[in-house]
């Protein structure tokens, strides 16, 4: 029998240079940088994946870098924003951290966030990225190792805890509320043209739909790819696309992301979600995108499946180099 999603696995997103937003999210946010890989579906494109200490379920956000595509644009059917939580009354120091480093930053006035206090920024790319005040629990990444710590690292007391959500512009909100209710997502409020829904964990839970006016969405820098949900195990995946599949909804087979087994699913609002595993594919690390969570510093090396191990050379010499930071916690 299918069990309700928790909440949120992973967001995933397009961005141009890949130097310039591993340096956002893992300098300025503070995330770990946890693997430098590849996507799956072009293996001469990074894939890289941010998070907490370990990587868990919840906190984690991964970019395809594309730095000669054209840039993108949120629109329908797509996400407008994605949301990582940090601690009460930490919004003070985020403010001036981000205004420090010339960043533009929004406050979002909370009556039109259900009482959420927030900020919202640009990483360099454009991507729509907020700071919501909340009490969920997390593993945060401090690097404070000697010879490997950020010149400016990010204090435990404000260091973002995991994801909060989403935002998500479909082109039928009603269509995709039916798909956020089949998941286990329950209506929570509604104000203007912003209507939340709420997953059942203790972390990584709202999905925001936006009913309104918008372009279409235009793939590229800037733009978010997809949110994907926690579900068990592969076996329940299988019985996800079995229900989609016969619900008529564009629904992919089940994938091999190394880090864990998914599936792709549209339903009538066009929105992409995907379905991911919390359980480990069985030649994998323990949790997506897991570095060793006793290594200190940030991902270095070049991640690679045993499957794409014959091509790394090849692999290795058509990927752009890029670095960020301090040569110690730099990447190559």
């Amino acid at each position: 029998m299918l069990s309700d999603t928790p909440g949120l696995h992973h967001v995933t997103g397009i961005v141009g240079d890949p130097g310039a937003n591993a340096a956002f999210y893992a300098e300025t946010l503070g995330l770990r940088l946890l693997r430098r890989t590849v996507n799956y579906e072009d293996s001469l494109q990074y894939h890289l994946y941010f998070g907490d200490a370990t990587g868990s379920p919840g906190s984690v956000f991964t970019v395809f870098p594309d730095p000669r595509g054209d840039p993108g644009r949120a629109g329908k059917p797509g996400y407008a924003a994605v949301a990582f939580a940090v601690p009460p009354g930490s919004l003070g120091f985020w403010r001036e951290r981000l205004t420090d480093r010339g960043i533009a930053v929004e406050e979002i006035a909370s009556a039109d966030r259900f009482g959420d206090r927030a900020l919202s920024v640009a990483d360099p790319s454009g991507t729509r990225v907020e700071l919501v005040e909340s009490d969920a629990d997390g593993d945060p990444w401090v690097d404070e190792a000697e010879g490997n710590a950020n010149a400016d690292p990010v204090p435990e007391s404000a260091a973002i805890r995991g994801l909060y959500g989403v935002t998500a512009l479909p082109a039928d909100p009603y269509g995709t509320a039916s798909v956020l209710d089949t998941l286990g997502f329950e209506y929570e409020a509604e104000t203007g043209d912003r209507i939340r829904y709420r997953a059942s964990g203790d972390r990584a839970t709202a999905v925001d739909l936006l009913d309104r006016d918008a372009p279409y969405l235009r793939e590229g820098p800037g733009a978010l790819h997809h949110a994907a949900v926690r579900v068990p195990d592969r076996e329940a995946l299988l019985e996800w696309h079995d229900l989609f599949r016969d619900r008529g909804y564009d629904v992919s087979r089940v994938k091999d992301r190394h880090f864990f087994h998914s599936l792709y699913v549209r339903g009538p609002g066009g929105l992409l979600v995907e379905l991911a595993t919390e359980a480990p594919t069985p030649d994998g690390p323990q949790t997506p995108g897991l570095a060793n969570p006793d290594a200190t510093g940030h991902a270095t090396e070049l991640y690679l499946p045993p499957r794409f191990e014959d091509d790394r050379e090849l692999i290795e010499g058509q990927l752009p180099a890029f670095e960020f930071g301090d040569d110690r916690t730099g990447v190559r």
